[in-house]
């Protein structure tokens, strides 16, 4: 018997009597297929069924000229945001990569990614960005920040000798000559343009002198000016401190950018006449606003003199004494009245003090003493009210209503205490 021949390691070393396995072409051939990076197609759907609550769809995916097709696959989530891209006949945009099912030698694409093409699918891709910078506050008025009256230095962003350049600085210089610009020359279509214009923005936010950023381009076709509707450039727009004008295409171009700047300009001459005041228009204000002020200040001058003059005519500026000796006259009437009033209180007094008077006397114990009575005192003064208290002997003092005299006991007569 022969011995067993070792197995071919290449594919053109095979032979009809020392043949590979199956399983081991289809194994080679995934690991081939599966190096394969990710590409990017353009198709049209065909033979696409909607099969709601399926993991996996599938559908054919048709050139749009030669008359081949393949088989594509993708998870729900990928089917559901293609949108309406997802129905017959649609032309697409997929990211796709070769999928090859070696349990059955199939082949087929996995589609990662699933756009509509085309000017119509752009535009579907821009309203499902601007919804979603929308419903995250980007375009919100309250995040709008006022342009400067009179910008130290303007950040221009602009392409490479462009036209819009010109029409910016020299509208801004006409109506400002003293205006002074930053300028950042970049690509303002293509895939150079988002990052560009992105990190020109950040660039210019991050210099103190600059008091306003500008970006400009001209007008030109749809695809052209989708750099200005990347989200990076929205976002960078959104994140700077500096205040961002929006200048780019003419009226009816409408970039995302134009939706995140503080300003929209219709053209790049029309940010000019935003971002500087107009010289000739300032200095005609001022000279309007200085011959108010003459004015103003004429006519207070003339009310002035004319008080004055009224004031001058009033008979106390003729007579100022008159109405001191009118004030006089009200002081001497005061006083007179003043006068008599306090004399009737002092004379009211004083009857109250006479009567007073009288009455104190007729009550004092001298009024006694005038009707023949005698105060008698011991030598210390004490009075004597009871015969008991004094001997025979005693030396006793007599007060009388006029002098007093010295008396000497000699007896008492103890009678009884007449009841009260």
């Amino acid at each position: 018997m022969d011995e067993k021949q070792p197995s071919a390691r290449l594919a053109r070393e095979t032979t009809r009597e020392n043949p590979w396995p199956l399983s081991r072409l289809l194994d080679n051939l995934d690991r081939y297929i599966d190096r394969i990076d990710a590409t990017w197609v353009e198709a049209q759907v065909i033979e696409y069924n909607q099969r709601p609550g399926n993991r996996m769809s599938f559908f054919k995916a048709k050139d749009l000229e030669a008359d081949m097709s393949m088989q594509v696959k993708a998870f729900g989530g990928v089917i559901a945001a293609a949108g309406s891209a997802m129905q017959a006949g649609a032309r697409v945009v997929m990211r796709v990569k070769p999928d090859f099912y070696t349990k059955i030698g199939d082949l087929a694409l996995m589609a990662a990614e699933i756009h509509p093409a085309g000017v119509g699918g752009l535009l579907e891709q821009l309203e499902r960005l601007k919804q979603q910078l929308a419903a995250e506050g980007l375009f919100s008025r309250e995040h709008k920040k006022p342009l400067p009256f009179l910008p130290r230095r303007v950040g221009l962003i602009c392409g490479h000798q462009a036209r819009a350049e010109a029409d910016v600085i020299e509208n801004a210089t006409r109506r400002w000559p003293l205006v002074e610009f930053e300028i950042r020359e970049v690509a303002v279509q293509g895939d150079r343009c988002a990052p560009e214009v992105a990190a020109a923005i950040g660039e210019l936010d991050a210099i103190a002198e600059v008091d306003v950023i500008v970006v400009t381009r001209g007008g030109g076709a749809f695809e052209d000016l989708l750099g200005f509707s990347d989200e990076q450039v929205v976002r960078a727009a959104f994140a700077a401190v500096t205040p961002v004008v929006s200048a780019v295409g003419h009226e009816e171009d409408t970039p995302l950018l134009d939706w995140v700047a503080d300003f929209r300009a219709s053209t790049p001459t029309d940010a000019a006449k935003r971002i500087v005041p107009d010289l000739e228009a300032e200095l005609e204000l001022m000279e309007r606003g200085r011959q108010k002020m003459r004015s103003f200040v004429s006519s207070r001058i003339e009310s002035g003199l004319e008080w004055l003059a009224a004031l001058r005519t009033r008979p106390v500026m003729q007579n100022p004494a008159a109405s001191l000796e009118e004030r006089r006259r009200d002081i001497e009437h005061g006083t007179e009245a003043l006068r008599l009033r306090v004399g009737a209180i002092l004379a009211r007094y004083r009857q109250e003090l006479v009567s007073s008077r009288a009455t104190l006397t007729a009550i004092s114990p001298r009024a006694t003493l005038e009707r023949g009575y005698t105060v008698l005192r011991l030598p210390n003064k004490t009075l004597v009210t009871d015969a008991a208290a004094v001997k025979k002997g005693d030396l006793l003092e007599a007060v009388l209503a006029r002098g007093s005299l010295v008396a000497s006991v000699v007896g008492t007569n103890q009678g009884r205490k007449e009841a009260n």
